[in-house]
């Protein structure tokens, strides 16, 4: 028998509406990563967005000003997702740094497999999509691989640390090689479907840093 006599009050009809809008609004962002992430913005409709969720283009319009407002909260989110993926992989004391590198290929590799290679880095699309015709995207998404960049150099740091990468190895322009050579690689595999430039780039990669 519950004998707690605490009393239990319901969600307010206020609550109950702040939980909706933010639950379709994070609905509508998380299926515009899917979908921006295989097909691009500007091959991207509102209205396929819209369909996929279920919900009227009036409730986009109360959520986002306009399809850019709603590219931007897209990138918000996908730097988000991918912070805290960095967080649980490259941050992972348990395993060697340059493991912890080894991880992240492999997870970003078993992700491009799970859908047939169609789907590849949202930041790297747009970047070659909007690059030089959107200014506003272009910041967020060079601050984006700025973030990735320092997080891999603290990774490279900490193996330079415990021996692992020489001691005069310049970790942040061998960060910012790695995402210059792995958006490529990302870009390629998508051409090709298969994952030989992902491996291709990480061979030669650690192969360069551990001399």
């Amino acid at each position: 028998m519950n004998t707690d006599t605490t009393t239990q009050t319901s969600p307010t009809p206020q609550r109950k509406a702040r939980k909706n809008r933010i639950d379709t609004r994070a609905l509508l962002v998380q299926t515009g990563m899917a979908i921006l992430t295989e097909k691009g913005f500007n091959n991207t409709g509102i209205d396929e967005v819209l369909r996929l969720v279920g919900v009227p283009k009036g409730s986009f319009y109360h959520y986002f000003a306009s399809k850019e407002k709603f590219g931007e909260a897209v990138i918000a989110a996908y730097a988000e997702y991918f912070a805290a993926k960095f967080d649980r992989l490259l941050g992972n004391v348990e395993r060697a740094p340059l493991d912890r590198l080894h991880d992240f290929i492999a997870e970003a590799t078993h992700g491009m497999q799970k859908y047939d290679y169609r789907r590849g880095c949202l930041v790297g699309n747009l970047g070659q999509e909007m690059g030089g015709t959107h200014d506003g995207f272009c910041a967020l998404l060079e601050a984006v691989l700025k973030d990735w960049q320092t997080r891999v150099a603290e990774c490279l740091r900490e193996a330079q640390a415990g021996g692992e990468i020489p001691a005069d190895a310049d970790v942040e322009a061998l960060a910012e090689f790695f995402w210059i050579g792995w958006e490529g690689a990302v870009m390629r595999a998508k051409l090709t479907r298969n994952d030989t430039p992902l491996q291709r780039f990480a061979e030669q990669f650690f192969r360069h840093i551990v001399r």
